[in-house]
């Protein structure tokens, strides 16, 4: 996959394929034509002595692009921790806007995710660690910028960033660095103050636990709290595991304590999915799932359940909404969390992107667990020979002291666990902060639906108009 890069061969572009991309809209699809496209990029900008290269994908579509129009606006979606192709099935606002604006639409795959892997199939090869030192957000960022100039051809071309999550982030962070080359981002659920001294390490467990407390009954969060003790107890006698294993059907049996534990992490980070995709209609970004999942889970445990059997096997029932919604599992792989690529994020978290978490076991429904960054640090250290630096995102962005940022759109919906680490206040008037009461995890980006609450629907609008002006401004 590593190449040698010539002075001439510096942006090369290769078109691969022309394909359908389904845009889930609710429980419909709407399909677009878009191609499948790959940028040659350094492996490593930041030295002058390294030639090697390798190839990013992006998507590309210009069905919308008035061929007239002499600054044509870019929407460039800043991809994050996935296949990009994930990412642009889930971010329908993007192409309902591009047909008003008229703009081309550019979805950028982050190195080291889907198949932009710099070592192919050995990027992520435990005996070579060497091979994940260019894995870092300023790597990444400097790919797009090297993918934007190439595609404005010195032209005087407006450029929108967008991205949700992670890739909010990197929008956000895209513009502060390099606004000579983006007129604006809009920031989707973008957590930049959830790391190390800025944000309480437990707000995004009581945010969590809020959603399912308002979900059906309060009985819903009394029941998972208390299944932490059924599941330890049971877990420690032979019958116990199998007794487990068996309500959960998982496809390996839980044998000790280690297995127990891996058992528990999957729990409870599927609460956490749940409450981000806690969308009004059916979707399937994460997983198949109805609509307001969390709402279908809490249905299940909407009565105290006193003993540990009854408790166990509601419990399973109201997972199997996330773990088993189509029913065409035959069994529950606890490896598989998510249609996300946990791989590479476990890398990031383990150099830049390492935001603590923590529980009282007391204020929410989740386990006690202290953040300690000494073990986190040694974890890191063990699976990937990685060194994290935790205050390395806060020197380089700000953190907090974001007052020269401009034309950045910070959108958060209430309902999403992230929003805890979100910019929920403008530093100036030239940042704008939009709330959605009813949103959950960067519903303002996915497809326009019918049953998108009110406040989605506004904010949509507002974006619209916000980025419109963007354009405006730029061109005149």
């Amino acid at each position: 996959m590593i190449g040698s890069i010539g002075a001439a061969a510096a942006a090369i572009c290769i078109i691969i394929c022309t394909a359908a991309l389904q845009v889930e809209a609710g429980g419909a699809e709407v399909k677009f034509k878009y191609e499948i496209k790959e940028f040659q990029v350094p492996l490593d900008h930041f030295s002058f002595l390294s030639n090697a290269t390798f190839n990013i994908r992006y998507l590309y579509n210009d069905s919308f692009v008035d061929k007239k129009n002499a600054h044509t606006p870019i929407f460039f979606y800043t991809g994050n921790e996935g296949d990009i192709e994930l990412f642009a099935q889930n971010t329908g606002f993007m192409w309902e806007l591009a047909e008003k604006q008229r703009a081309l639409l550019i979805f950028a795959e982050h190195r080291y995710y889907g198949k932009s892997l710099p070592f192919g199939a050995s990027t992520f090869n435990a005996s070579l660690p060497d091979h994940l030192a260019y894995f870092t957000v300023e790597q990444t960022l400097e790919d797009y910028a090297m993918l934007i100039t190439f595609l404005r051809n010195d032209l005087p071309l407006p450029v929108v960033a967008f991205g949700g999550s992670y890739g909010g982030m990197l929008a956000a962070w895209f513009r502060m660095k390099y606004p000579h080359l983006v007129a604006g981002a809009l920031a989707a659920s973008a957590p930049i103050l959830q790391f190390p001294g800025i944000t309480d390490c437990d707000i995004f467990y009581r945010i969590v636990t809020s959603v399912f407390q308002n979900a059906y009954n309060s009985n819903c969060t009394t029941n998972i709290g208390r299944s932490w003790k059924t599941f330890e107890t049971l877990g420690g006698t032979e019958a116990g595991k199998k007794q487990i294993s068996d309500a959960f059907h998982l496809c390996n049996p839980i044998k000790n304590d280690a297995d127990l534990k891996k058992f528990l992490d999957y729990i409870e980070e599927v609460y956490g999915n749940l409450a981000m995709v806690n969308y009004p209609y059916n979707s399937s970004f994460l997983a198949p799932l109805p609509a307001y999942p969390v709402r279908q889970v809490c249905f299940y445990l909407k009565d105290l359940h006193q003993n540990d059997a009854d408790l166990l096997h509601a419990m399973a029932s109201a997972l199997a909404v996330y773990t088993n919604y189509t029913n065409s599992a035959k069994c529950l792989d606890i490896s598989v969390n998510s249609n996300a690529d946990e791989s590479g994020w476990n890398v990031q978290t383990c150099n830049q992107m390492v935001m603590p978490f923590c529980s009282n076991g007391t204020d929410t429904m989740f386990r006690p667990s202290n953040w300690n960054f000494k073990e986190f640090s040694d974890k890191c250290y063990k699976d990937y020979r990685l060194t994290p630096k935790p205050y390395d995102i806060i020197l380089r962005y700000g953190g907090r002291n974001i007052e020269t940022a401009t034309n950045i759109i910070f959108s958060n919906g209430l309902l999403d666990p992230w929003s805890g680490g979100g910019v929920l206040q403008a530093p100036n008037n030239k940042v704008d902060i939009i709330i959605l009461p009813e949103g959950a995890h960067h519903l303002d980006l996915r497809h326009s639906d019918p049953a998108d609450p009110p406040s989605v629907r506004d904010a949509r609008n507002k974006e619209a108009s916000i980025i419109a002006r963007w354009i405006q401004e730029f061109a005149y």
